[in-house]
């Protein structure tokens, strides 16, 4: 996958689950959206769904400190290069 396809996909999952939509790529999605732990959580099952695999706990926790939709696509695309 692309980083523009990931970016497409990770976005249609904001709108679809979160009712976010066209978010600012580096805006902090807590303080914009009040996106919380909980839809952290969802959002990591949504990109296990995504990559069709299940993240490590340690990825788990790498994923919960990321905040912005930029940061999000990078995670995704370092797990699906490191998957190839």
């Amino acid at each position: 996958m692309t980083r523009d396809e990931i970016l497409a996909k990770i976005l249609a999952i904001f709108a679809a689950n979160f009712e976010i939509e066209n978010p600012d790529l580096d805006e902090n999605l807590g303080e914009a959206h009040e996106f919380d732990s909980i839809d952290a959580i969802e959002l990591i099952r949504e990109i296990e769904l995504l990559l069709e695999t299940t993240l490590t706990r340690q990825e788990k926790e790498s994923a919960m400190g990321i905040r912005t939709i930029n940061q999000i696509v990078d995670f995704v695309a370092d797990l699906a290069a490191a998957r190839g």
